[in-house]
């Protein structure tokens, strides 16, 4: 599983065949985010920072 640059967000895995997107928290809360476009995953890992990301494009959105 590829590492995130977060101090909120440890852990996230897709599943492209569903496009499934989880996400861990450090708190220990898990989120699961339906029909997210492969990319926003790339962009999640590739982010300076992935909670920021998360915030701007996914929380509230899938």
């Amino acid at each position: 599983m590829p590492s995130l640059n977060s101090s909120v967000l440890s852990r996230a895995e897709y599943e492209p065949g569903s496009r499934t997107l989880q996400l861990t928290f450090r708190s220990g809360r898990t989120y699961t985010l339906r029909e997210v476009p492969e990319y926003h995953f790339t962009g999640l890992l590739n982010a300076p920072s992935a909670g920021r990301y998360f915030n701007l494009y996914l929380r509230g959105n899938y």
